[in-house]
């Protein structure tokens, strides 16, 4: 099963949070942050929105950041996925 987003939304996949701080402290699956950090694997067609036209500007496979409680999380297959409007996406990692 595949998902298609519709207009201006994008299907992304967390990148897995660190378990070890930067001093070196393993972190409990309750400690660790939500990750900012996603991989695209869909993204809608755009167009006309609230009398707008989206050119969406990202494609599969990028890299990017995410405001903090941003989408709605939906699982499919076993697989974890958050569904987000373009506008959520802060930025795109090179």
């Amino acid at each position: 099963m595949s998902i298609k987003p519709l207009f201006d939304k994008v299907v992304v996949e967390a990148v897995k949070a660190e378990e070890k701080s930067k001093g070196g402290i393993i972190l409990t699956a309750a400690a660790q942050e939500k990750p900012a950090t996603c991989l695209v694997v869909a993204v809608g067609p755009g167009g006309v929105i609230d009398g707008k036209e989206v050119t969406m500007q990202v494609k599969v496979g990028d890299k990017v950041l995410l405001s903090k409680y941003s989408g709605t999380e939906v699982k499919l297959d076993g697989k974890e996925y958050t569904i987000i409007r373009q506008s959520d996406i802060l930025a795109v990692v090179d």
